[in-house]
């Protein structure tokens, strides 16, 4: 199929399909005539992209799942585990830091609401 029907059958806009290839994580063929030409399975393979994005992944750990991806998600093998370990600790990370950040920020909301109101410069 070519991009913009692969375009109309995902949703997702030509620019993003192209940037896709560009990352590495979508490979389509090309005709002679320099045409993009996406498999069957393109829109399944642009879904599975889709998810492990809004799922937090970055597109070099995608990159690195794309030859794991089988119709039924991701085959499971030392390395696929490996990359989707990485990913969940890296959030894990990033969830406590916004934690570690709102304690703080919440702290400050409890001294402004605690202090009388002085107008003036800060």
């Amino acid at each position: 199929m070519l991009i913009g029907e692969l375009a109309r059958r995902t949703g997702v806009s030509t620019r993003l399909l192209r940037y896709y290839e560009e990352q590495e994580l979508l490979v389509p063929h090309r005709d002679a005539n320099g045409y993009r030409r996406y498999a069957e399975d393109a829109p399944d393979q642009v879904g599975q992209i889709r998810r492990f994005l809004e799922s937090g992944l970055t597109s070099r750990e995608i990159r690195e799942l794309m030859p794991c991806v089988c119709a039924k998600g991701v085959r499971h093998c030392d390395h696929s585990k490996a990359v989707l370990d990485d990913g969940l600790d890296r959030l894990d990370r990033q969830i406590a830091d916004l934690a570690s950040k709102r304690d703080l920020l919440a702290e400050q909301v409890g001294r402004v609401e605690r202090s009388p109101f002085r107008p003036g410069p800060p």
